[in-house]
């Protein structure tokens, strides 16, 4: 009998055991599914990848911080993308991490690019954009469906995209990047700012490429001052611009001020009233920035988005500048991927060919193109 209680004893202290692994398991499995419903937002914005851990032996080495960088990866621009990442990867030691945002059907080629080059070894993370949350927020013409680039408002989204980061870059997919992006993390932000752009007015860039270019870089070339709304805002119409296409974001101060809200304000006033200025045709993603960020930015340094490589002012750079750029981008209708773009040479040194073949350099041509 003592045999038998002994037994007893043991078996009762087994189940406990097996109970107490059990609850915490179910735990486990529900603080999970917490995370995995809270990741899984409104906006359709679905992880479709998840980053792999860092081996513990790196994570001890590098004790690093992890640096988000966005960037928006559409199929006509992916190999963009993907130069992009490929030169800020191999020219920091940082523990940068991609978020990816793209369109449910470039997923595939996205994944195959990045899994079959020299690539496979960035961090990164594929995120599905869902174009349905830009619905009454941007106007679409019939004639022109096709001209609207859903991708080019990510940016609008970043708490979304990085939900648990406190601070992330954005970086458009027509940028090479030639020193480290931990030094253009590091910008510091004045209290209360969300974001730090480059102005135009006053960049290295404009200084260097861009003579008498007027409006183009000033509030009106964007803003209708003929609209009640816009002039009831007395932002004056000689304020220097930003350029979008980099910028550091305190995701923090982001979420605080509520800023995805007020720039949705501003797109779906535009759809109803028209403010957008008609002399810069085809942006409108840059003037409801420029409205809720109006005096209410810090900057970064002019050399972190050397720009306007993809207009007839890139050609005015010497090739000492170009190679002094810390960040250089090829904004304007010339793509380094396509015919005529200013130091394209650069920019092909980080490109990585399509394992798939579908994306293909046309700049082969540019010579013929030229002499038409």
């Amino acid at each position: 009998s003592v045999k038998f209680s002994v037994n007893i004893s043991i078996l009762i202290v087994a189940v406990v055991i097996f109970l107490l692994v059990l609850h915490h398991n179910f735990l486990g499995l529900s603080d999970f599914l917490k995370r995995e419903l809270s990741d899984s937002n409104p906006l359709g914005l679905q992880p479709v990848d998840f980053i792999p851990a860092v081996p513990q032996r790196l994570a001890d080495e590098r004790n690093d911080k992890e640096i988000s960088v966005v960037i928006a990866a559409s199929d006509e621009r992916l190999g963009g993308a993907i130069a992009a990442m490929n030169s800020i990867y191999h020219n920091t030691k940082s523990n940068v991490v991609f978020h990816v945002v793209t369109l449910n059907d470039t997923v595939d080629h996205l994944r195959l690019w990045l899994s079959n080059t020299a690539l496979k070894n960035l961090r990164y993370r594929i995120l599905d954009f869902d174009p349905r949350v830009l619905e009454g927020k941007v106007q679409v013409d019939p004639q022109k469906a096709d001209t609207l680039k859903p991708l080019t408002f990510a940016r609008f989204y970043l708490p979304n995209l990085v939900p648990h980061a406190e601070k992330a870059i954005y970086v458009d997919d027509d940028i090479i990047v030639q020193d480290d992006i931990l030094e253009l993390y590091n910008t510091p932000l004045k209290p209360g700012h969300a974001a730090a752009f480059s102005d135009d007015c006053d960049s290295t860039t404009n200084k260097v490429a861009v003579r008498g270019a007027g409006n183009q870089y000033n509030y009106i070339g964007f803003l209708d001052y003929k609209k009640e709304t816009i002039r009831k805002l007395a932002m004056k119409a000689n304020t220097c611009s930003f350029n979008p296409g980099v910028f550091v974001a305190n995701l923090t101060e982001w979420k605080l001020q509520n800023i995805t809200k007020q720039l949705e304000k501003w797109m779906a006033l535009n759809v109803e009233e028209e403010l957008y200025s008609r002399t810069l045709a085809g942006s409108i993603t840059t003037p409801p920035l420029l409205i809720v960020f109006y005096k209410q930015h810090s900057s970064i340094d002019p050399m972190w988005n050397v720009r306007h490589l993809g207009s007839s002012a890139g050609k005015r750079y010497s090739p000492q500048f170009v190679k002094a750029a810390k960040l250089l981008h090829w904004n304007g209708h010339f793509k380094p991927w396509g015919r005529t773009a200013s130091y394209a040479e650069v920019w092909e040194k980080w490109y990585v060919p399509d394992p798939t073949g579908k994306f293909s350099l046309i700049r082969r041509h540019s010579e013929a193109y030229e002499a038409k």
